[in-house]
């Protein structure tokens, strides 16, 4: 991989890092003009702008300009004048102790990550915070189902995923610049949450948008999909600080208020319900969950139902639209949420008694 592909997958990563490059040489030395060079936070040191004498020397200086987040030049000389170091603003002369007595110049442009922001979900909270976000500077992704956004005027810094992309997306990252947030309001919260403890267990930050019942619903519905109990006492719910929230827009300002709060180790607002009436409430899903279906002997056609019955809590669901289905002993079986088919898949002789 080149050195600019190398950039690149760093900045996509969420990575800080310092880019030296040669500008000005003077013989006998070894590096050229335009060599260049990554340092990275923990001191790794990939390229090459000269021998061990400038190498230790740059390394010393990118980490400073990592931790300032401003460019310098570095100028190593033997020069008589440079028998101690000088700092300026910018600029940093330091004395060349080896003994080829060579100089060399190295600009260190510091390369700071920029936060990435994740929203899972196109609720109106959901697209109020993303677009806030991206105003203040974060990397904002949107992860939801394909035609969620159709007909959205979305900001050109976002960027849209299939959810079941989760994976794939949070691979690399890093935990400390990487936040999430879980927007759907009901439409699917679980699955992309258990996708997303395998691949990100520990984000700088991970909110639910949801009120306490069910957001303690969702919770229950992981440990039956056997999310670890470690990942899911990170889970914030409901998202953001209690500022009175009244609309979307609020919402977004409270979440990202506390996204805030946390990155500066400040305590937050005790939570309560964020928005009154509708607005943070689970919405009513279109696609509910799946019914019983038999599977037909080969050569014969029974005409499907349009609905079937929860096993679980008794729902009439739509199978055009279910979300949720899980076949058993040949037998497909739809529910009208997440939970639902956790607890069946769970004990479904226990369902199925009941049923019977």
């Amino acid at each position: 991989m080149d050195i600019y592909s190398k950039i690149a997958e760093l900045k996509r990563k969420g990575e800080s890092f310092a880019v030296a490059t040669v500008v000005m040489r003077q013989a006998p030395v070894s590096s050229h003009l335009g060599d260049k060079a990554l340092v990275f936070e923990d001191g790794r040191f990939e390229g090459y702008v000269g021998g061990a004498c400038s190498r230790e020397i740059v390394r010393k200086q990118a980490l400073e300009a990592i931790q300032t987040g401003k460019s310098r030049l570095v100028k190593i000389t033997p020069q008589v004048a440079a028998l101690e170091v000088l700092s300026r603003s910018d600029e940093v002369v330091i004395p060349m102790t080896c003994a080829s007595e060579g100089a060399v110049d190295v600009y260190i442009e510091p390369q700071l990550s920029q936060s990435a922001l994740l929203i899972v979900g196109a609720s109106k909270i959901a697209l109020a915070t993303a677009k806030l976000a991206a105003a203040i500077g974060y990397q904002v992704t949107l992860a939801c189902e394909e035609d969620e956004l159709a007909g959205a005027s979305l900001e050109e810094s976002l960027q849209a995923i299939p959810w079941k992309d989760l994976g794939s997306w949070l691979e690399g990252r890093n935990p400390s610049q990487t936040h999430i947030l879980l927007a759907s309001q009901g439409h699917y919260d679980e699955d992309p949450l258990a996708l997303i403890a395998q691949a990100q267990p520990s984000p700088a930050y991970l909110g639910l948008v949801a009120s306490r019942k069910r957001g303690a619903t969702v919770l229950e519905t992981l440990e039956v999909m056997g999310v670890p109990r470690a990942f899911l006492s990170n889970l914030k719910f409901p998202a953001g600080l209690d500022l009175g929230a009244k609309t979307p827009e609020d919402v977004a300002v409270s979440i990202l208020a506390e996204m805030v709060a946390l990155k500066y180790g400040k305590d937050a607002q005790s939570k309560g319900p964020r928005a009154e009436g509708q607005l943070l409430q689970p919405i009513a899903l279109n696609v509910v969950q799946h019914t019983a279906v038999s599977t037909s002997e080969p050569g014969t056609r029974n005409p499907e139902p349009a609905s079937a019955t929860d096993p679980v809590c008794g729902m009439s669901v739509d199978i055009a639209t279910a979300r949720h289905s899980y076949q058993h002993q040949g037998t497909v079986y739809y529910f009208c949420c997440p939970h639902c088919k956790a607890k069946f898949q769970k004990d479904p002789a226990k369902y199925l008694s009941l049923n019977s």
